[in-house]
């Protein structure tokens, strides 16, 4: 039986890198009253190309430290830790009677498209490892089993978004060539599978034209959080704007220095911290697990 989580605690935020602080910012935007600690694995940066074991495992590594720190919720704000992390998080939370919600980006994204796309062709911009976990054609699917996914894997795009500012030709080349599939399926919506995308977006949408919707995570990600607090009863009643503070696993002033591009708001302080392996193992019933992917 779960316990009783106090409204006063922060929600926790994660990802493996800065490209989750596109999320937060939501967040802070939607739910400005609540508290928010965002942890960077800047350190085993980045996941796009991880095995679904390894993400399974970082994820779990990560969560109890969240945990550690007395969150109320947590929001995995990575696709690829959402696709191959999302069941076993929520059904380790469970068995660990943690009384710790999870929510992940993948879900809300997928809902929002569909619900957006006018033709039932929708296009998938993501990591390797998201597109190759199926998780969003899974959502997809869900959500309406007749719209169609195109799904365009860009294995290097998130790295170089990551170190590109100021971008240069190798970015608007890159985003180009990933954009060239989804214009010749003619997909009147596309959803940016990876939080670090929304800062190419206006080159996204030059190249995908004007009448392409582009989707991404953070909004309905928020409003999905929103929500959840409300029917928990967990949302802060304070009156004022809430705290948010940054761990990351790697380098700090790097993380700080960067960070701030895509959070669009002063970051201040960063603290590093170490992550112990081992402490919480994957759930060694991921067929149950399955089932309580969202």
């Amino acid at each position: 039986m779960a316990v009783s989580v106090p409204r006063d605690r922060p929600i926790g935020v994660f990802d493996s890198g800065v490209g989750g602080l596109t999320v937060l910012h939501e967040l802070l935007v939607q739910l400005p009253q609540e508290d928010f600690v965002y942890l960077a694995d800047t350190a085993r940066f980045p996941y796009g190309e991880r095995s679904a074991r390894e993400l399974q495992e970082f994820s779990l590594q990560i969560a109890e430290e969240l945990v550690r720190r007395q969150v109320k919720l947590l929001v995995v704000a990575c696709n690829s830790a959402t696709a191959a992390a999302l069941p076993a998080l929520q059904a380790r939370m469970m068995e660990t009677t943690l009384g710790v919600d999870v929510i992940g980006v993948v879900r809300p994204g997928a809902v929002h498209a569909v619900a957006t796309t006018r033709t039932g062709r929708v296009g998938l911009m993501a990591t390797t490892a998201t597109v190759s976990s199926g998780a969003y054609a899974e959502a997809v699917a869900a959500a309406d089993p007749h719209v169609d996914l195109v799904q365009v894997p860009c294995p290097d795009l998130t790295a170089i978004i990551e170190g590109g500012f100021p971008f240069d030709q190798r970015v608007v080349d890159t985003v180009r060539r990933y954009c060239e599939p989804l214009r010749e399926a003619r997909v009147d919506t596309v959803i940016l599978g990876c939080t670090h995308y929304p800062l190419v977006r206006p080159m996204l949408q030059r190249m995908l034209g004007p009448a392409v919707t582009i989707i991404s995570s953070g909004a309905p990600l928020a409003r999905q959080v929103e929500h959840v607090l409300g029917s928990r009863s967990l949302g802060s009643l304070r009156e004022g704007e809430g705290n948010y503070s940054f761990l990351c696993t790697g380098d700090a002033e790097a993380f700080r220095a960067q960070g701030t591009h895509f959070l669009q708001m002063p970051l201040g302080d960063v603290a590093q911290v170490e992550i112990a392996a081992g402490a919480l193992q994957p759930t060694p019933n991921l067929a149950r697990a399955q089932r309580l992917r969202t």
